[in-house]
């Protein structure tokens, strides 16, 4: 039927890759489990796995949280002019400005050059936001890069914190 059912044994969290903070419900994140058994303790085993709560109960009747199931993988660590950046790194970022409430690093292949632009999710208005945002990029990941404030809702719910689009033709 539709979901898995998570074993009543079994904690399990989605967490937003490379932070370890829980997501809202429905928003895709890393697979997060917690069991207590004594022949195999799991204390916050971070799967590398994405997924995502459902909502309602198991049309079998069962009434256990429900998740999506498998829909990618966690780890997005990506090589960018040398450097490799971490989703832990985007994370700091975000933490360094208050307005982001969510955020997204892109990188594609624009002129034979690969170009990062971190799309933010933000209310703000201020014209120094994007600045200020590019500044804590270049100080923590070490690389230049552009930055897009979008509404909030503006960035896709499927879990990524770092999105590698680049294509080389």
């Amino acid at each position: 039927m539709e979901g898995l059912i998570i074993d009543e044994g079994v904690y399990l969290e989605i967490v937003r890759p490379g932070t370890g903070e829980l997501v809202e419900p429905g928003e895709v994140g890393e697979v997060v489990v917690t069991n207590l058994g004594r022949e195999y303790p799991l204390i916050r085993f971070a799967t590398g796995d994405l997924s995502a709560f459902m909502d309602g109960t198991s049309p079998c009747g069962r009434t256990n949280q429900r998740i999506k199931g498998w829909m990618g993988r966690a780890d997005q660590t990506a090589k960018v002019r040398g450097m490799f950046i971490h989703p832990e790194q985007v994370d700091r970022v975000v933490k360094r400005h208050g307005e982001i409430a969510r955020a997204r690093l892109v990188i594609d292949w624009i002129d034979q050059a690969d170009q990062i632009t971190l799309r933010c999710e933000s209310n703000s208005s201020d014209p120094a936001l994007p600045g200020a945002i590019a500044e804590s990029i270049r100080s923590i990941c070490k690389l230049r890069g552009e930055v897009e404030i979008v509404a909030p809702g503006g960035l896709p719910n499927d879990g990524k914190v770092i999105d590698d689009i680049r294509q080389y033709d």
